[in-house]
């Protein structure tokens, strides 16, 4: 038996503009660029990560900007939206804030949780929820939102699924999470006692056509495991499941493995270990193009393909 799988540790979703994507996530919603490389199947393209100080598992998103891409749909077979915690008493804080910034939110009620619904540039559904779970979790310090009231990490992912019962069944049965609560056609499931990155929600929609992935889209969640031998036997996990799992993949501040739940959205399993500070100290992080070894090489054809950054902490650069 694997040990227990510790919640959300990325979150990967695609973007048209680099530098909107960038300024957007930076300085609107105040998390810390912690690494600036490349999509590794697609080194002319970056991939940021975002999250807190440290790019701690459970804060981190990451975005691959195509210039130009085609927009996504929303639907089923996806994540639908994405959901951030903030201290009970900082929904105020940010519903001010996002108005000051012309971005339109909705506040709901869900699940006896406070939660402002808002969308980034692309159009991907964002969510903060006022978590007392995070309530004594510190915030950034050096970052442009007061610490007080900065995101620490994530709440949540919801699954959009035309058939929720399929989903269940991977949820509780093969991954471990335990469903908590419903309402109407929502389910909550958590994988552990609450905390950063615990929970995923799941909407049953059987009426709703499936998703087409694009701008404004999530392309994938990961899930934390604490290292590369409890990744394998997660690996055999899910094989014995029938569904195709695969082969654990260098990603250099992490190892992966991916699969399709049977709704399709796309899972992966990741380490913790060696994290962002693999090769960059604490206080550089995200302040240049980081490559991996089999990419060095071609760095000055990389560098120059890359559009042209305005990066936090660093002069323009292509990369």
């Amino acid at each position: 038996m694997a040990e227990p799988l510790m919640g959300i540790h990325h979150v990967t979703a695609i973007a048209s503009d680099p530098q909107r994507n960038l300024d957007f996530y930076t300085g609107k919603l105040g998390l810390r660029l912690v690494k600036l490389t490349v999509n590794f199947d697609d080194p002319g393209t970056y991939h940021f990560y975002f999250g807190d100080e440290l790019g701690t598992p459970g804060t981190i998103l990451t975005f691959f900007p195509w210039p130009g891409a085609r927009a996504g749909r929303a639907g089923t077979g996806q994540i639908g939206a994405t959901a951030f915690s903030v201290p009970v008493n900082s929904l105020g804080f940010w519903r001010d804030h996002l108005a000051r910034l012309d971005i339109d939110s909705t506040p709901e009620t869900r699940f006896d949780q406070e939660v402002l619904v808002f969308a980034d540039p692309d159009g991907m559904a964002l969510e903060l929820v006022g978590d007392s779970a995070v309530d004594s979790v510190p915030g950034w310090e050096g970052g442009p939102i007061s610490a007080e009231h900065a995101i620490r990490g994530f709440h949540s992912v919801t699954l959009w699924e035309a058939d929720a019962n399929v989903t269940d069944t991977i949820l509780q049965k093969g991954l471990g999470f335990a469903a908590i609560d419903e309402a109407g056609e929502r389910t909550r499931y958590h994988i552990a006692e609450p905390g950063i990155g615990m929970r995923v929600d799941v909407l049953h929609l059987p009426d709703t056509a499936p998703a087409r992935g694009g701008a404004g889209t999530v392309h994938h969640v990961a899930w934390r495991t604490a290292d590369r031998d409890t990744q394998q036997e997660w690996q055999a996990r899910v094989s014995a499941r029938g569904l195709h799992v695969t082969d654990i993949l260098d990603r250099q501040y992490f190892t992966s493995i991916y699969f399709r739940e049977p709704g399709g959205v796309l899972f992966e399993i990741a380490t913790d270990p060696p994290g962002f500070t693999f090769d960059e100290t604490p206080e550089s992080l995200g302040t240049s193009l980081r490559l991996p070894p089999w990419y060095e090489k071609q760095r000055p054809v990389i560098e120059q393909v890359l559009p042209k950054l305005q990066v936090p902490g660093r002069e323009e650069t292509r990369g």
